[in-house]
């Protein structure tokens, strides 16, 4: 007979995961132990093993938590009515909100990528690769001009711009992450809509 769930099966991975970012964040993948998470848990190491097989597929959520995040809030502002130009400020909002929110996560997502299996890291990749698409869509709909071989590398120029506010950005410090989102996405709108054909 199958064991039964816990009720707070989902909510204790969770806490494990959230802990788990910032020991990764911290130390990296390689220099932090399942028994270093169990503690920074209050917890043991055959607990840790019954909600994960092993520390990369811990890895593997600590990343697609963050990506699954960043990637259902970029097909809700992609899915409204709004000016493409509207749609690129509440996406890098929305995106800015969530960085500030899961800056670990996002650490180890830059560094710890390759850590991953083969498998798992396809499925973070492809996730990554229909955020990019979605941001091009949308540049391109900001600037038809725009040639079709820059539409990528200016929607990896914009993710360029904001990837990198984690290791700045204070959530606490008296710029409103809200205002700095904006602040971007209105400097890489006055960019974008003057690129042109190049000569």
């Amino acid at each position: 007979m199958a064991r039964t769930q816990a009720a707070d099966y989902e909510e204790r991975r969770a806490a494990i995961v959230e802990q788990a970012a910032q020991l990764f964040a911290e130390r990296g993948f390689l220099g932090a132990s399942i028994a270093d998470l169990a503690e920074a848990c209050d917890s043991s190491k055959s607990l840790i093993y019954h909600y994960y097989a092993s520390k990369e597929d811990i890895l593997f959520d600590v990343m697609h938590s963050h990506v699954r995040a960043l990637l259902d809030a970029a097909n809700d502002v992609a899915g409204t009515p709004a000016a493409p130009v509207a749609k690129l400020r509440n996406l890098t909002i929305a995106f800015m909100r969530l960085y500030v929110g899961a800056a670990a996560r996002h650490r180890v997502l830059l560094n710890e990528l390759q850590q991953l299996s083969d498998e798992q890291r396809k499925t973070i990749i492809g996730i990554q690769r229909r955020l990019v698409e979605i941001v091009e869509t949308i540049l391109g709909e900001i600037q038809p001009e725009l040639p079709m071989p820059l539409k990528r590398p200016a929607a990896m120029l914009y993710f360029g711009m904001i990837n990198w506010t984690h290791t700045w950005l204070d959530p606490e410090g008296p710029a409103d992450p809200k205002h700095i989102a904006i602040l971007a996405a209105e400097i890489f709108l006055g960019g974008i809509k003057t690129a042109g054909i190049p000569a």
